[in-house]
């Protein structure tokens, strides 16, 4: 891949980032997609550290679902995650992600049931009680924890900049794989023996 040099109206921004331009497939409309720095991810991570902190006293385990996930999830997997259910799901609005071409992730809110960070999950009310958005979010806690957070931060944006939020980002995509094979009620399975294979 090769790096742009071409500067823009933030050269000074890009610089202490340390993002380029890199020209390739699937990326943003003008034909550019970025390679988010060290600093923007710490940005991030930073940002969701401050949400999870701010609903720690709202979230529940996911431990009240294992009559509904036995032999899918792992009881303590189940018990060391949770999810809070909010009015409006948390999203990032760093100018700079806008800048990166994140808008369609960043402008989504109204369209999802939820939004996964770390160990934590956040459901709109009438997403709560939809078994198939918990086990969605599930599978992606389990992306967070196997890829680790800045990973799964740096691959997910990066995804996004190349299909946009949808399906066809590979890690949505195993999301809503997983999802739809639960949902038609087949045999249980290990899902996170399965996501971490798919990895």
């Amino acid at each position: 891949m090769e790096i742009h040099n071409k500067y823009s109206s933030i050269e000074d921004w890009l610089n202490s980032q340390a993002n380029y331009w890199c020209q390739g497939s699937g990326s943003t409309s003008d034909g550019w997609f970025w390679i988010l720095g060290e600093e923007m991810i710490a940005l991030v991570e930073s940002w969701i550290d401050e949400v999870n902190e701010a609903h720690k006293n709202d979230r529940r385990p996911c431990s009240v679902l294992q009559n509904r996930f036995k032999d899918y999830f792992r009881p303590e997997l189940l018990q060391s995650s949770y999810f809070v259910i909010v009015k409006v799901l948390p999203m990032p609005k760093m100018p700079e992600l806008r800048e990166a071409g994140l808008g369609d992730f960043m402008d989504n809110e109204d369209q999802l049931g939820g939004i996964t960070y770390k160990d934590t999950y956040y459901l709109v009310p009438d997403a709560a009680g939809d078994v198939g958005i918990h086990f969605h979010e599930l599978v992606h806690v389990i992306q967070w924890r196997t890829l680790g957070t800045r990973n799964f931060i740096q691959r997910y944006m990066e995804e996004i900049q190349r299909f946009g939020y949808s399906e066809k980002a590979p890690l949505e995509q195993m999301a809503y794989g997983l999802q739809k094979t639960f949902e038609e009620g087949v045999v249980p399975f290990d899902v996170e023996k399965k996501v971490v294979a798919t990895l």
